[in-house]
């Protein structure tokens, strides 16, 4: 998977009617061809139909506006953050503390988890608190990972329209609206709906090719569909389950339960308000899960191979474990061999810097 193709493939997608139309070129809602135009010959992603909202098409000018403020930590409350910042291709694309450091060094309560494929998601954050990218990237903005606070984003948008570049740009992709907090988080959701993963060793072996696995990742493929029963949680080909349903899926595996109850993060039971959901979380994505290091919503546990093992061997026992958990038995040759298949996961792509408006 190569960036510099990304927008062209889930272009293509939306031109096979994923959501949304996107307008026609150089109409009166948005500049520049649409994204799906410019798709030519690309082939369909194995992953499906990535979801587009009706008001938010992806087209290439406004793909390359939030390409721009994805990096730019002028959004930030003090210029020391951007999106990227917890994104990193160094740590995977996701974050390389255990828990999320914001603006002026505040260290935040949960992990940064990667961001490949997101736009598969439906609920977004761990607990699954936002329902759209969109409300993700003004959740980030306003709260402490970037520090504007809720109540000031008009402000700090009024300071990006300062900014000659992104004045010029936002005349243009957003000629009615301007640069707003949400036209600011527009750009940027329609910027990571482009961040695919999808050629994976194991994409590769799925269509067909078997020289793309080892032998070794082929009985780590077969312990995770039959006797580890990984895909119940991680289902092919997104591998998270959680993925294209209304609302995420969330399951508490016991991580961070081991200490007094009043000290645990709550997580999705703050939001739904029900007791079955207490300390239940949502389920990421397996992919680039082997550079992802730390694991789990508190980047609790460090490397893949503690992982791998605890989730093998049913999880840690809490009064809310879910069922799905259990020791799978499985032997240190099948440990070895399901770590191994998770690296056959890995995404071969990088986010890449662009310049900045000046």
């Amino acid at each position: 998977m190569r960036y510099l193709v990304a927008v062209l493939s889930v272009a293509l997608l939306v031109l096979a009617g994923c959501g949304g139309e996107a307008p026609p070129a150089g109409g009166a809602s948005d500049a520049g061809a649409p994204a799906a135009d410019a798709a030519g010959g690309a082939e369909s992603s194995p992953l499906g139909a990535v979801p587009v909202p009706e008001g938010n098409p992806l087209t290439e000018a406004r793909v390359a506006l939030g390409h721009q403020l994805f990096f730019d930590a002028r959004l930030s409350v003090d210029g020391s953050r951007s999106c990227y910042s917890c994104h990193q291709n160094e740590h995977g694309n996701g974050g390389e503390t255990s828990l999320a450091v914001g603006a002026k060094e505040k260290q935040l309560t949960r992990h940064s988890p990667v961001i490949w494929n997101t736009a598969y998601f439906q609920a977004f954050y761990w607990d699954g608190r936002a329902g759209s990218l969109e409300a993700q990237a003004k959740g980030a903005w306003g709260g402490g990972n970037m520090g504007v606070g809720k109540d000031n984003l008009g402000k700090k948008a009024a300071e990006i329209a300062r900014i000659k570049g992104y004045r010029k740009q936002f005349k243009k992709v957003f000629p009615e609206e301007g640069v707003t907090p949400d036209t600011i988080a527009k750009a940027i959701s329609a910027y990571e709906r482009t961040l695919i993963c999808d050629d994976t060793a194991y994409d590769r072996f799925a269509k067909g090719d078997e020289s793309a696995l080892s032998d070794e990742q082929k009985l780590g493929w077969s312990v995770f569909m039959g006797k580890g029963q990984c895909a119940v949680c991680h289902a092919p080909p997104l591998f998270s389950s959680a993925m294209g349903v209304p609302g995420g899926l969330y399951y508490n595996v016991g991580i961070g339960t081991d200490k007094p109850e009043a000290e645990v993060d709550v997580g999705r039971m703050k939001v739904s308000g029900k007791d079955s959901d207490w300390a239940a979380f949502k389920v990421p994505s397996l992919r680039n899960a082997s550079k992802s290091a730390p694991y789990f919503h508190d980047g609790s546990v460090a490397t893949l191979a503690e992982a791998v093992k605890l989730m093998a061997t049913g999880g840690i026992d809490n009064k809310n474990k879910s069922a799905l958990l259990a020791d799978r038995g499985l032997t240190p040759k099948e440990l070895n061999a399901l770590i191994t298949f998770v690296q056959a996961l890995d995404c071969a792509g990088t986010l890449e810097e662009p310049e900045l408006p000046k």
